[in-house]
């Protein structure tokens, strides 16, 4: 068995609003993926319930857009290796999911503009693709 990595990519250029909601999104996305991520519920010392978070760091790193749209081509590749889920700025844009999908749908995929990457796998396979890649601070 394979220790469990995952990481999040964001474009640090980005405003920080934007940046804080693109971390959630593939947050919460990565969860859908993989839901052993989330641990069990816990009580504190007086029983107060407090749903389970994450198991597992999650670094959020600095990527420029161009990096961003790089690396999701080059992760096409892996795929059967990595769960991996993006994040494009019709979000943005948009004011539904169906309107994001329209947009995601109707843009030559050399377009996408890429507010952020999240994988999660293999530590060595997502190290291969973070590794170089700093912290976003």
């Amino acid at each position: 068995m394979f220790k469990l990595k995952c990481a999040i990519v964001i474009d640090p250029d980005l405003p920080p609003g934007v940046i804080a909601n693109t971390a959630a999104v593939l947050s919460m996305s990565l969860g859908k993926q993989f839901p052993s991520l989330i641990g069990d519920d816990l009580k504190d010392s007086k029983g107060g319930l407090h749903h389970g978070i994450t198991t597992v760091p999650i670094p959020i790193l600095k990527g420029s857009g161009a990096l961003l749209r790089s690396m999701r081509e080059t992760l096409r590749q892996h795929e059967s290796e990595l769960i991996v889920v993006d994040l494009i700025g019709a979000t943005r844009t948009t004011r539904s999911y169906a309107d994001y999908a329209r947009a995601m749908q109707n843009t030559p995929a050399e377009q996408l503009d890429y507010l952020g990457v999240a994988l999660c796998g293999s530590e060595k396979v997502v190290g291969r693709f973070t590794g170089s890649l700093g912290l976003l601070r």
